[in-house]
């Protein structure tokens, strides 16, 4: 029981690419003070692109982030295109929606069965699930088989599963084959009864966590993760080339990572904001099998973004099966040539953990400047404000637990895919 006085200090947190620490002070009963900094953050990506042709630049970008290096090659390429005036095929276009159902599928598959359902169950690791426990035994090769579905629709559209090689400015390099179509319409439909499962796991799940915040999130006419504007859960709707002017940058000083707030408050990005905002555009055949989960929605649980991705891997599944049904070849295609070498272009997607936004000023066909604004750095105000609740809320627990309870809600916001099942080591003092 820790109702009086103690410190607790995270030394390092795996963080993307990089490492994180906590700070917190607990005195009689409140919390005093928290930090959480993002200490290994800044690695000056929009200086180091100076200069350089926009040829080359998606693919700098791309390696920003590993596992969602696909999300940053797309937002570049659309930011690059918007400033030398391009406008893509609506193959392209059909394209890059494939490449990125791949990385929804695969990315959300690895943090909510790999990191976040060892949770769920009461286990450490997923390399804990008992393989003659008929339900973690299909737990545990729905793990694989929902990652291959998506692994292989990024290889079939997109060349590999990370760094795609094939999407460039203006459309495509290669096109995918007959076999390799095939090859994802059956993966995926293997994949489809593992989502629906993973689904019910996450909807049954009694993790709660209340947050009164802001959701903003792309809204379009679909489900979509490339276009739309900008929407939040309080009724506004903006271009998404007016984002940035909404947010206030916010230096932390403790932190390597810039903070945002959206119009002065702290706000969430993430599939929990895009569920919330436009579950009545799903699939038909997601809403259909998940109509019992989708009833939470809209929900202000920060656990839920744990649900919102099962579903969204659901919705990709499903989109997917429809798309490469109804449509078998795709032709190559010329990328479209620029219309002019200068120009101010913003691209705004929605990543697997929330809006992306890259802004780049281009002068002669090289980047003169840029911006980008990367989910968790818009996640992280929110994060550190409620995990001062988490803590408060679980002192008449013992050190163990609080720990387990702090680990298990900044699960619940992916901030990072890489990070290790066990994400917080902490030394109680």
């Amino acid at each position: 029981m820790h109702q009086g006085s103690f410190d607790l200090t995270v030394e390092e947190i795996s963080k993307i690419e990089g490492t994180a620490g906590m700070q917190v002070k607990v005195r009689d009963g409140k919390v005093e003070d928290l930090k959480l900094s993002l200490s290994d953050y800044k690695r000056f990506y929009t200086q180091a692109i100076r200069g350089k042709p926009i040829a080359g630049v998606p693919q700098l970008l791309a390696r920003i982030c590993g596992t969602c290096s696909n999300a940053h090659l797309l937002c570049s390429i659309q930011s690059v295109e918007k400033a030398i005036g391009i406008t893509p095929s609506e193959q392209t276009k059909l394209m890059r929606r494939l490449v990125t159902n791949g990385l929804m599928i695969r990315d959300h598959g690895l943090h909510l069965y790999v990191f976040s359902l060892p949770d769920v169950l009461g286990k450490d690791s997923i390399l804990e699930f008992d393989e003659s426990n008929e339900v973690e035994h299909q737990l545990l090769h729905d793990t694989f088989t929902v990652k291959a579905s998506g692994n292989q629709l990024s290889i079939a559209f997109g060349g590999r599963s990370v760094h795609a090689p094939y999407p460039t400015i203006g459309g495509f390099t290669q096109f995918p084959q007959r076999e390799e179509i095939e090859k994802s319409l059956k993966l995926l439909r293997e994949a489809r009864p593992a989502a629906v499962r993973l689904v019910k796991v996450f909807s049954d799940c009694p993790f709660e966590f209340l947050d009164e915040t802001t959701f903003v999130a792309l809204k379009a006419r679909d489900y979509n993760f490339l276009d739309g504007d900008v929407a939040t859960s309080s009724g506004e709707v903006m271009p998404e080339s007016q984002l940035r002017e909404h947010l206030e940058h916010t230096v932390i000083p403790y932190s390597q990572a810039s903070g945002y707030k959206f119009k002065g408050d702290a706000y969430m990005v993430g599939a929990l904001a895009r569920i919330n905002l436009s579950k009545h555009l799903l699939h038909p055949n997601t809403r259909r099998d998940a109509g019992q989960a989708l009833e939470k929605f809209p929900s202000k649980n920060v656990f839920h973004n744990n649900l919102a991705q099962a579903i969204e891997i659901l919705h990709c599944i499903d989109e997917s099966l429809e798309l490469l049904e109804n449509r078998k070849e795709f032709p190559p295609e010329v990328p479209v040539a620029a219309a002019q070498s200068d120009g101010i272009g913003v691209g705004v997607i929605e990543a697997p953990r929330g809006l992306l936004y890259h802004r780049l000023e281009v002068k002669d066909l090289k980047v003169v400047s840029a911006d980008i604004v990367v989910p968790t750095g818009q996640n992280q105000i929110s994060m550190e404000k409620n995990l001062v609740g988490v803590v408060e809320g679980n002192l008449d627990k013992e050190k163990e637990q609080i720990s387990f309870e702090i680990e298990k809600f900044v699960r619940a916001y992916d901030p990072c895919i890489s990070c290790a099942t066990h994400f917080l080591k902490i030394k109680w003092t």
